[in-house]
């Protein structure tokens, strides 16, 4: 007996028997559990749980039965798995924060958003949706293969018919043996219209595709940031679609409290509050006073309250940083496909269902001219028994028993046993002449039904249109508006939506040092003042250009080598007032030598825009400003110069502008600059105006009307001229005097257009600031010399003038801390900066 036991053992290498007794495992929980198959999108368990409610007889129209029944039904005939996996898989079905369109109508506590559980199922009932009829729809019309349970003692459905396709529509998600998926639901009419389109042209890319399937449509609604994420993962099966919350800031008294009405899909709202009382308890999150969760049957309202100080957009967008509030689904669509497990693109996910759908009609069309065809046969028998009627009764009546007359009857009419026995079985009510018109007339119908079959199945087209009016009918009937919003703006959050907008000046020195700091920082005098130290210099160096703008907008740097640069006013370092600041070197990638001659603040890259450039040799050149709405780190050609020449000057305009210029000698030039065509980035330009001997041009600025033109020299004296008293000449012209240069007064430093509301910034090379009004500085004409606008040392000059708006009036007491000398403290500017940008001599494009 021993001998006989041991006859049976096989020797096996251990290693290989764990290897394939894995993979075989591993295969049946990727085929049988965890994967939905692409053509109905369901996993095995949810199928079966349809399919056992289905048997039961739980259709929309029908009272709502115990969970428990359907559980136990599930188990017992179809899943031998765990009660609560059924359960719970059932529940999900009914839940409309999950799924988008339900398959089971629940009745009873079936969880909520904020991750409660439903209760127990022998407390909740059921039934099937109308939606999810259409799942299950000729499924007794030999439409799909069935297959033994797990006992042998029951079929069930390998695949369901799915009408529609459920893969996209309410999307799955399912974690397997190496390997997971996860797809988003997505509107029904979208994705009915991409098979539509499909259907018309095969050709269709997953990028065409795109035009009737937007993307992801989210039962919680939301925001969809961006397409990109959308478009990979139609194009490659796999990519990562952000979500986020809606919330609207509302004024509420004096303070302002953020109200979100969607959360991103499968995110915990319960859980969601709590994470914001923590990072508000752990002071990462600053300016919340309250927080309640104020949702109702009647829809979500998550109320945040905040403090008066507090910018509510940039806490707003804190919460999407450091909460469930903005969310990312990781796109996998994995799915079975003829039992082998495969990532798919939107066309093919679309593909396999429609193929699927040729089956399911085909096969449906077959049963129907089978069915048709059988009865078209007896109908026939019968038709011929009416025709003999009298010999049909003779041959009935003169025969001893049934099987007699059955042989008699088949062999004189050439009949089939089935159409025998069908006038052996009909009753003697057939006989009247009205049932004889009825079975003329069904007989007649059903061979043209017969006809129509024979057709569909012979022509693929006619299938096609079958399909595609069945889903027309599907959509009229079940459809709704799409409920995620899908952006068009940024596919995450910037760190600058974490930074206020606020107004900002930039300080650059002579030898490339930078900073930023709230306009606020510097202190309105009056003329003839001494000034406050602006930048904390070395002694050789100075601060060369000193602007205000906006701490969102784009800053383009133009060097003396017709070089463009950009970055974020906000990526420059605040520091204090003193600080010498940062290298602009670490900013943006000038080469050694390189130098920065104009900034200009750009908030967006418009069309109608153009870039006006000037050269110390005179030279101009108009360009448009689209032409530099994408520039590399390293920087990008602004305006080709010759070998003695250099860029002074850039300016934002609109192209019909008139430009002036001046130059250190006292000459200046206005013409209109619709003489300088538009030229590219690669460009020289044109002769601007001409100069003689070693005389250099030192300003060039756009005249707006009712403004005057600002001349300071390097030895502190300046004047106002009305800007009507410089003619329109032509371009390239030698210009006209707009000063007299003297040796008190010294060469001109900068030429300006200005206007009285404005105030007025002085730098001199050895880094002294002075504000003052500009309705402080007289009013003189071209020939005059000027006053004196501040009082410098022998050993200094000015190096930079520039204008910004004017600022409130304050108490002396409130001044920043600074020395002032030979000088009063008059108006400075608020903490609270003006609402519109101010003016400056780089206008920013609104």
């Amino acid at each position: 007996m021993a001998e006989e036991q041991r006859s049976h053992v096989v020797d096996r290498d251990i290693s290989v028997e764990m290897q394939e007794s894995f993979m075989d495992y591993a295969m049946s929980i990727i085929v049988s559990r965890a994967l939905p198959d692409v053509r109905d999108g369901l996993k095995p368990v949810h199928r079966r749980v349809l399919y056992a409610m289905s048997e039961l007889g739980m259709s929309p129209d029908k009272p709502h039965k115990k969970s428990a029944r359907i559980v136990g039904e599930v188990i017992g005939k179809y899943h031998p798995h765990g009660d609560s996996a059924v359960y719970e898989t059932m529940v999900r079905m009914a839940q409309d924060f999950s799924m988008r369109y339900m398959l089971v109508n629940g009745h009873g506590n079936f969880g909520s958003i904020d991750g409660d559980g439903a209760a127990a199922m022998r407390y909740t009932e059921a039934r099937l949706s109308k939606l999810a009829m259409e799942m299950l729809r000729d499924i007794n019309k030999e439409t799909i293969d069935f297959q033994d349970n797990y006992d042998g003692e029951e079929r069930e459905p390998v695949v369901l018919p799915a009408r529609y396709p459920n893969l996209l529509v309410n999307g799955v998600s399912g974690i397997a043996v190496g390997m997971a998926t996860n797809i988003p639901p997505h509107n029904l009419g979208e994705v009915i219209d991409g098979v539509q389109a499909l259907i018309e042209n095969p050709d269709l890319t997953p990028l065409d595709l795109m035009e009737y399937i937007q993307g992801p449509d989210f039962p919680t609604a939301g925001f969809i940031l961006g397409r990109s994420g959308i478009r990979q993962a139609y194009q490659t099966g796999r990519g990562s679609i952000t979500m986020r919350a809606k919330a609207e800031i509302e004024e509420f008294g004096n303070k302002a409290r953020i109200i979100v009405t969607e959360i991103p899909y499968q995110v915990n709202k319960a859980r969601l509050v709590e994470k914001i009382a923590e990072l508000v308890r752990e002071k990462r999150l600053d300016g919340i006073t309250d927080l309640r969760d104020e949702s109702d049957r009647t829809g979500m309202r998550i109320v945040i309250e905040l403090r008066r100080d507090v910018n509510p957009s940039v806490v707003l967008n804190n919460l999407y940083r450091h909460t469930a509030m903005q969310s990312t689904f990781g796109v996998n669509m994995l799915a079975i496909v003829n039992n082998q497990p495969k990532i798919l693109n939107l066309k093919e996910v679309l593909y396999h269902y429609l193929e699927h759908q040729k089956v399911v009609v085909r096969r449906r069309t077959e049963f129907d001219l089978k069915k048709a065809e059988a009865r078209a046969h007896i109908l026939d028998g019968l038709r011929k028994a009416l025709d003999h009627l009298d010999e049909v009764i003779a041959i009935i009546r003169g025969s001893q028993t049934a099987d007699a007359a059955r042989e008699q009857l088949t062999e004189r009419f050439s009949l089939s046993q089935e159409q025998t026995q069908a006038i052996l079985d009909m009753r003697l009510q057939r006989l009247t002449g009205l049932e004889r018109e009825k079975i003329e007339a069904e007989y007649n119908e059903l061979l043209a039904k017969i006809s129509e079959y024979k057709a569909i199945l012979a022509d693929e087209t006619l299938l096609l249109q079958i399909i595609s009016d069945e889903l027309n009918d599907i959509k009229e009937r079940y459809a709704d508006a799409r409920r995620s919003e899908i952006t068009i703006g940024e596919d995450s959050i910037l760190d600058e939506d974490l930074i206020p907008q606020e107004e900002v000046v930039i300080t650059i020195s002579h030898t490339g040092y930078i900073k930023r700091l709230p306009a606020s920082t510097y202190r309105s005098q009056k003329r003839g003042g001494r000034g406050v130290m602006g930048m904390g210099t070395k002694d050789e160096d100075f601060v060369e250009h000193l602007f205000a703008t906006n701490s969102h907008n784009h800053l383009l740097f133009f060097t003396d080598r017709g070089k463009v640069y950009r970055i974020k006013a906000y990526e420059i370092p605040e520091l204090s007032r003193t600080a010498r600041g940062t290298p602009v070197i670490n900013l943006i990638q000038i080469e050694q030598g390189e130098s920065i001659n104009a900034v200009i603040p750009v908030n967006e890259f418009k069309e109608d825009r153009f870039l006006f450039f000037a050269t110390c040799r005179g030279i101009v050149k108009k360009t448009p400003l689209t032409d530099y709405g994408n520039i590399r780190k390293g920087g990008l050609i602004a305006i080709t110069l010759r070998e003695d020449d250099s860029l002074i000057g850039a300016k934002l305009t609109d192209g019909e502008q008139e430009i002036i210029m001046g130059t250190a000698s006292g000459l200046s030039i206005r013409f209109k600059e619709s003489n300088v065509r538009s030229m590219g980035r690669g460009a020289t330009g044109v002769k601007g105006i001409s100069l003689e001997g070693e005389d250099t041009v030192i300003g060039m600025d756009v005249v707006k009307p009712d403004r005057e033109v600002l001349i300071v020299t390097s030895k502190g004296y300046g004047k106002r001229t009305p800007i009507s008293e410089y003619r329109i000449q032509t371009r390239g012209g030698k210009g006209i005097k707009t000063i007299n240069v003297t040796d008190k007064n010294g060469p001109v430093a900068s030429l300006k257009v200005v206007k009285s509301e404005e105030d007025l910034m002085i730098i001199t090379n050895g880094g002294t600031l002075i504000r003052t009004s500009m309705d402080g500085i007289s009013s003189m004409g071209r020939y005059a010399q000027g006053v004196r606008l501040i009082n410098i040392r022998e050993d200094e000059a000015v190096a930079t003038v520039c204008r910004i708006d004017k600022s409130e009036e304050i108490d002396e007491d409130e001044l920043a801390e600074g020395e002032f000398v030979e000088g009063e403290a008059g108006a400075v500017t608020s903490d609270e900066a003006a609402e519109d940008a101010p003016a400056t001599d780089e206008e920013s494009v609104e």
